[in-house]
């Protein structure tokens, strides 16, 4: 899947025949399990309510560490209730840890009884933690010559680490070796226990020396090679840190006790005992049908009936099972990668009738394309794969060119035989970013039909902070399934391989992959949203059919002047020129506007400026915010914001847009994501084109090279103060209602109510700041920042909002509501039921909630005048786009741009002007101002 958010993911398409070392052993920490499967999954439940996120996570964890480890021995350690030797010897040892979660606590009996169903051996042993189980029994095994892999997260336990022990930390599938710990930390493994002595432990509430991190750490351990012999010599480490670490002498080595992992301790069962037993068949059933285990109920749902791999002519296709014939634990995928006509003719007889099959399971074919290149355009299609079942899969290779490429089928047969069942928009099918590849099928002459899920909108709807929403990042978190990236089968950098150029061996799995997961992740994502009304709205009438919009708005894209640019370059660059000099008068000298190493010098050092700002090493900062604050104390700040200015608007535009002019259509293309901003909206790339400045009349000029073909004009139809709009119907404050009712010019009428004048008296200054204070408390605006924006004092900013509020009281209440509601549910809702999680909402940090809080107030707003956009481009589309009567070209925040045939302007404003205030029915109208002209600017 060539995902314009993400790289690829595959897993190979089988797991390889594993080689049994001589007495190999496995130890799971547990309670690490638990813990970072309840922290990364979501809030899963069980038919009667009770959360199962952990217990998900854990035993699909262990799971896979079974089928891809093969071990002889392995067992599953947790930590046992009650105190540890530990606390004896340090009283606030974790003291500062919170209560167990509930939803947390209750899920861990559940786990152990899963544990122990599926066959591995369960420890919990009183009076020390699950470390020193674990550091006991890999001693042990290390005395008797066996290898061992700790599965955990832990990194205390790179102090065990030596020849014959890794670490595997099974959520990011990384692997830690001597040579590993060595090159991550800068130090053996042999010093670890030192290391975390000197740095301290947080978490469990351990003391280091007080300004050590790990850099000084590291660096003394190098230097001193132990801490016993730092702390004979620790007399000479000079400055603060040194007096800190004479200071932490006496605690060091209670620290340093703490932290270390005991390997003596007295277990209650022997190495021999830990062998993996089969799975108590019935009481694994029982237990995934109590907890609604869908996927482990299905891999024990017919013990006795294993269906037969599908042979395939580039590799042996091959199952795992047990010795006695039963059903594996679970089910290895089966990825084939079709060759011959007679394969693809079966699969394609399959995909024809995958809505037709009598059990309903799945009535939809997970579909994916595999591409040459990521270019709207230019992209062709190397491959197609296809998924209709669990773990079953198919890759069909049409354009692989290495040396030695076996014989492949005909891409424009194979896929004028899947043509009308793409078009088919009665034939379901289930995709990941399903517009890149409807974009791809285009190239090939296919109209993309029949999308009615794709999982990327499907997570985004769900919960759109929770993850990314690429196809590895949701795998991870619903599925527990680590997947391998784009990057570990092409390559990375200069020398990275193009598809075609990968070999199938690596291609078929990895894309037959790609539709398996996406496939599984259709199942787990859409019971999710499809119980919540609202949400399942939101996605089935706004996200969904805004694919074929975006699709048509950026096949559109918009003409480029380039003339007109190359005008405006010479001017921008003049100005820099002009500006550079003026700057070299000021200063005395030339110095590079674009160093901050001179910057610094001559500003902080030469002209002694006062220092403000600093950057987090401490040095005076050169950066907007801190040049801002110096302007008015020299002309130079001034001209350094200037030039930053207009430097970045010439290389970041006018320099880069006709680069941007595609070869093969003579417009510029930017792509719209759907699945990025948290709270619903829009946003550009390749090029940006929402964020082109307009503040700045060089900003502004930009946009008159953005032109309509000949004899063609661009009609600007923009939401008048949406959310201004969108707050009065919220708060449903009367005052502010009846103002934009009355279709008052709404920053005056704000400005009477304020300043007790009538709308006729109030001055222009009184007008910006009940500008300022309107649109401020949309975006939770202090009294420090009104302050700063209106150059007034603190006291009196204050005093601006405490009146906006005596005269809005229903504006206050709403944003108190908010609050409220955000504590409670943990998030907060559109007017169309989007919703935005806010997981700071109860941080202890006191920013972070603070931003949490204002986030609450302000995406209600923000999200909804998203949907009510996207509303409005859905029914234009129909009416406008797909008719041929115009076509929309551009989508900036709350204005929408077409490129109409100017015979057909006068017909067609109107209807825009219809639809989009038409778009949401709120306590207040929705207004639309519209202009015409040959350029976005002159339509502007």
């Amino acid at each position: 899947m060539n995902d314009l958010f993400s790289s690829h993911v595959a897993l190979p398409v089988e797991p390889a025949e594993p080689t049994v070392k001589s007495k190999s052993l496995i130890l799971v920490d547990g309670s690490s399990f638990l813990f970072r499967a309840f922290h990364a999954l979501p809030p899963l439940t069980a038919p009667d309510g009770t959360p199962t996120g952990a217990i998900h996570g854990v035993i699909n964890m262990l799971q896979k560490l079974r089928r891809e480890e093969n071990p002889d021995r392995m067992a599953v350690v947790f930590d046992a209730p009650g105190p540890t030797f530990r606390d004896e010897l340090y009283p606030e040892y974790k003291a500062q840890r919170p209560p167990l979660p509930d939803d947390l606590r209750v899920q861990i009996e559940p786990v152990h009884e899963l544990v122990r169903a599926l066959g591995f051996p369960l420890l919990c042993v009183s009076g020390v933690e699950a470390d020193d189980v674990i550091g006991t029994l890999m001693h042990q095994a290390r005395q008797n010559g066996e290898s061992v892999l700790v599965a955990t997260a832990d990194k205390d336990f790179a102090q065990l680490v030596t020849e014959g022990i890794r670490l595997v930390n099974t959520m990011t599938n990384t692997v830690l070796d001597e040579a590993a710990i060595e090159a991550k930390y800068g130090i053996t493994a042999a010093q670890f226990i030192d290391y975390l002595t000197l740095v301290g432990d947080t978490v469990d509430n351990v003391p280091g020396v007080p300004g050590c991190g790990p850099k000084t750490a590291a660096k003394w351990l190098n230097e001193w090679q132990s801490l016993d012999n730092l702390m004979a010599h620790a007399d000479q480490i000079k400055g603060k840190v040194g007096e800190s670490l004479r200071a932490a002498k006496e605690f060091l080595p209670i620290g340093r006790e703490l932290v270390t992992i005991r390997t003596d301790c007295d277990l209650p069962i022997a190495l021999a005992d830990l062998a993996v037993e089969e799975p108590d068949v019935d009481a694994v059933r029982a237990l995934a049908e109590k907890f609604g285990l869908n996927t482990l109920r299905r891999q024990f749902s017919e013990a006795s009936s294993v269906p037969a791999p599908v042979s395939t002519p580039s590799q042996e296709t091959r199952r795992t099972s047990s010795d006695d014939g039963q059903l594996p634990l679970s089910d290895p995928p089966m990825y084939e990668t079709i060759l011959t006509d007679a394969d693809w003719q079966r699969w394609l007889e399959q995909i024809k009738n995958a809505d037709k099959k009598t059990d309903k399971k799945m009535d939809w074919v997970a579909f994916d394309t595999e591409t040459d290149s990521l270019d709207l355009f230019a992209g062709r299609i190397v491959g197609v794969s296809f998924s209709i079942e669990d773990n079953r899969a198919a890759y069909v290779p049409l354009a692989h060119n290495y040396p030695g490429a076996p014989a492949q089928l005909d891409r424009d047969t194979v896929l004028a035989d899947l043509k009308p069942w793409l078009e088919d928009a009665s034939r379901t099918k289930v995709m990941q970013n399903a517009k890149f590849d409807s974009h791809m099928l285009a190239n090939h002459g296919i109209t993309l039909r029949g999308v009615l899920f794709d999982t990327m909108l499907e997570s985004y709807v769900l919960d759109s902070t929770a993850t990314r929403h690429d196809m590895d990042s949701l795998a991870a978190k619903y599925l527990g399934r680590s997947t391998i990236t784009f990057e570990d089968i092409a390559g990375k950098g200069a020398k990275a391989l193009s598809f075609p150029e990968i070999h199938l061996e690596q291609a078929g799995p990895y894309a037959a992959e790609d539709a398996d997961v996406t496939g599984q992740l259709q199942q787990c994502l859409w019971p999710k949203l499809s119980v919540e009304p609202d949400l399942r709205s939101v996605y089935e009438t706004i996200e969904q059919p805004l694919i074929e919009v975006l699709v048509a708005m950026e096949r559109a894209g918009v003409r480029v002047d380039r003339g007109e640019l190359a005008i405006q370059g010479k001017a921008i660059g003049e100005r820099i020129a002009a500006v550079e000099q003026a700057a070299f008068k000021e200063a005395g000298r030339e110095f590079n506007l674009g160093s901050t190493k001179q910057l610094k010098e001559l500003l902080f050092d030469e002209l002694k400026l006062p220092v403000g700002k600093k950057t987090p090493k401490g040095e005076p900062s050169t950066d907007e915010e801190a040049l801002g604050e110096l302007v008015g104390s020299h002309p130079l700040p001034a001209l350094i914001l200037d030039y930053r200015g207009l430097s970045k608007l010439k290389s970041t535009y006018i320099d880069r847009l006709p680069e941007d002019i595609h070869t093969h259509t003579g417009r510029v293309h930017s792509a719209f994501h759907q699945a990025v901003t948290a709270t619903g909206r829009l946003s550009s790339s390749n090029p940006n084109l929402q964020n082109i400045p307009i503040r700045s009349e060089e900003g502004r000029r930009i946009r008159q090279a953005f032109v309509a073909d000949p004899g063609c004009k661009l009609i600007s139809a923009d939401y008048s103060q949406i959310e201004l709009r969108i707050m009065a119907h919220l708060s449903e404050d009367e005052r502010l209602c009846a103002a934009f009712a009355a279709g008052e010019d709404i920053h005056r009428a704000t400005a009477a109510e304020v300043f007790g004048v009538k709308e006729v008296e109030v001055s222009d200054n009184q007008r910006r700041a009940a500008k300022a204070i309107n649109f401020g408390l949309i975006y939770g605006m202090s009294a420090f920042g009104l302050a700063k924006q209106l150059d007034v004092p603190r006291g009196e900013a204050q005093a601006y909002i405490d009146l906006y509020f005596a005269r809005y009281p229903g504006v206050a209440k709403y944003m108190e509501r908010m609050r409220q509601q955000a504590r409670q549910m943990g998030y907060v809702e559109t007017v169309f039921g989007r919703r935005l999680y806010l997981p700071e909402i109860h941080s202890r940090n006191g920013q972070r909630r603070q931003y949490a809080e204002r986030t609450a107030i302000n995406a209600p707003m923000q999200g909804t005048a998203a949907d009510i956009i996207k509303i409005a481009m859905i029914a234009l589309h129909k009416l406008l786009v797909v008719p041929g009567r115009a076509r929309m070209i551009l989508q900036v925040h709350d204005e929408l741009i077409f490129e109409v045939p100017e015979s057909d302007v006068a017909e067609i404003e109107p209807i825009i002007r219809a639809q989009m205030t038409g778009a949401a029915k709120l306590n207040v109208p929705l207004e639309v101002g519209i202009g015409i002209g040959r350029s976005w600017a002159e339509a502007h």
